[in-house]
């Protein structure tokens, strides 16, 4: 059951992101899809830690950032690909997520939000200040991976905004499926117990420490691959990738959505990016009504948009 549920939401993700292209106005909603699909890899990175594990962090941008650097300073100081360069920032954040992790997952409730929020301000804060090598506050410019001139070789013939609407939705579509398939895996289960109750889990055998450091470790993964596709689609990239906004976006959108649940997760990233789109029209009221909308759906739907939904389908077919 648990597989069979596991391909019906891929399938359906995978059938949004077919379809969505032919109600495009403009090629400019690619653009908007691309970024997105690259918000919502962030977020089933959260959906694993908040979600799945029960842990909290306010400062996940900061692998953001270190994956969206990497791609930016790797190719120009060591000659890298910028493909190689997203490993290179992943294999970074994994194992800074490994070394820091291990301290300060030792901490509980605020107490912890606070500890990785001090991670994500440090990293936004050396992004900022060494000016010689990140352009400080004005950002940097990032390499063109080269992507469109290989599918013009093979023929394929395709705008900026079509090509990154297609790698940000297979890399969501890979993230997704990772994420479903360890919701279902022995490691998924452990995780899982430790957000009904750690002393719980310890006591029948979960190593409490070990599956948050997991959680910890492959949601930051996650991070650094989505702030990578973001510095290689935009081809320039500033501190606030980094920034403690970006962070409380992250979460923001998992809760949003429905923080245990992959699709509600990517719904919580769609309408927390096009929002803001919608919203021109209000101008200074903006993030008011933003604000408003959130708060609403916090009081009504208090477990997230599609758990809510679902829940209240069920309970009329009941």
């Amino acid at each position: 059951m648990g597989s069979r549920r596991k391909w019906i939401q891929l399938a359906v993700l995978a059938a949004l992101i077919i379809v969505l292209p032919f109600f495009f106005p403009s090629s400019y909603y690619y653009r908007v899809g691309a970024l997105i699909f690259v918000n919502a890899l962030a977020v089933v990175g959260m959906v694993i830690l908040i979600g799945y594990a029960g842990q909290i962090s306010l400062g996940h941008a900061g692998f953001a950032g270190i994956g969206a650097y990497a791609c930016a300073l790797a190719p120009e100081y060591l000659g890298l690909h910028p493909g190689l360069a997203l490993i290179l920032g992943a294999v970074t954040s994994g194992v800074l997520a490994l070394l820091i992790g291990r301290p300060i997952l030792r901490l509980k409730g605020y107490y912890l939000g606070v500890a990785t929020l001090g991670f994500g301000i440090l990293v936004s804060m050396v992004l900022t200040n060494e000016r010689a090598l990140t352009g400080g506050p004005d950002g940097m410019s990032v390499a063109d991976p080269g992507l469109r001139g290989m599918l013009r070789d093979l023929g394929w013939r395709l705008s900026v905004g079509e090509l990154w609407y297609g790698v940000s939705a297979i890399a969501l579509l890979i993230g997704a499926w990772v994420a479903l398939n360890l919701f279902d895996s022995p490691t998924g289960r452990a995780m899982r117990a430790l957000h009904g109750s750690e002393v719980a889990a310890s006591t029948v055998g979960v190593d409490v420490a070990r599956q948050k450091l997991r959680a910890f470790v492959i949601s930051a993964l996650y991070a650094s691959v989505s702030g990578s596709l973001l510095a290689l689609q935009n081809g320039f990239i500033t501190p606030d990738v980094a920034g403690f906004m970006h962070s409380i976006e992250m979460v923001t959108m998992a809760v949003l959505g429905g923080v245990g649940s992959v699709l509600g997760g990517t719904l919580g990233a769609a309408i927390l990016t096009t929002l803001p789109q919608v919203l021109t029209i209000f101008a200074e009221y903006e993030q008011l009504v933003l604000g408003a909308v959130m708060i609403l759906v916090m009081i009504f739907l208090p477990q997230g948009l599609l758990p809510s939904i679902a829940r209240r389908f069920r309970g009329r077919d009941e």
